[in-house]
């Protein structure tokens, strides 16, 4: 599976072409997000503007100017957030963030080792966590991309030409362009939407969903187990 199955680097994020290219698997941009960054000399960048007192900023960090900032946030480097895009209340980015042109950094969300592509939203408590966001992408509120399994293996991955193993025990979701979850859905591991494709509300998502199709779930094809105690 080819990064360009998925999603297109925009021109807004050229500078970082190198890390990321059309013929790599899509979780290699995952990997690269770190080299990405370092390849970067911060001290070069004009980003002067005005920090609201309640905004925190540690280590290398890049805001163009024209980004929108809330009264407070915490912003760990290294990180890149380009032209236009929103940060809203409370948001904590972690570091190893690379953010396009137009995004939206939503109230409460949380950003680690991830790459958001232009006009990317995710509006309200999110969790976004070694991802790779497409352009026009969007998380309904409460969306999770999680990013570890529960016996800390590695992360597998579902491809149409089958399972294969990302050597990374770190992995959240990829999504392509104009792909989207619904509210309260949770991306499993290694979860892959290809271009428009959508998963509903409430979802817990694993594996691989193919262009322009909707993975939901109906209760009564929910399965309850007694257990005991």
């Amino acid at each position: 599976m080819k990064s360009s199955q998925l999603f297109e680097l925009p021109e807004s994020l050229n500078i970082f072409s190198d890390f990321f290219k059309p013929e790599m698997h899509p979780w290699e941009w995952v990997n690269n997000i770190s080299d990405a960054l370092q390849s970067v000399d911060f001290s070069d960048l004009d980003s002067k503007r005005d920090i609201p007192a309640g905004v925190k900023i540690e280590g290398a960090v890049y805001i163009h100017p024209s980004v929108s900032l809330p009264p407070y946030a915490y912003i760990k480097g290294p990180a890149w957030i380009g032209a236009g895009t929103e940060v809203r209340i409370g948001c904590f980015v972690r570091g190893n963030l690379i953010a396009g042109e137009g995004c939206v950094m939503g109230n409460s969300c949380e950003y680690k080792n991830s790459l958001l592509l232009d006009k990317v939203q995710t509006p309200h408590y999110n969790y976004v966590g070694d991802s790779v966001l497409g352009n026009k992408s969007h998380l309904g509120a409460g969306v999770i991309c999680a990013n570890l399994r529960l016996d800390k293996g590695n992360v597998i991955v579902s491809t149409p030409s089958g399972k294969i193993n990302s050597g990374m025990r770190k992995l959240g979701a990829m999504l392509g362009d104009e792909a989207e979850a619904g509210c309260n859905a949770v991306l499993q591991p290694g979860s892959i939407l290809m271009k428009r494709a959508i998963v509903l509300s409430c979802i817990p998502f694993v594996g691989y969903l193919e262009e322009n199709t909707i993975a939901k779930a109906r209760v009564e094809n929910i399965k309850v187990q007694r257990i005991g105690f």
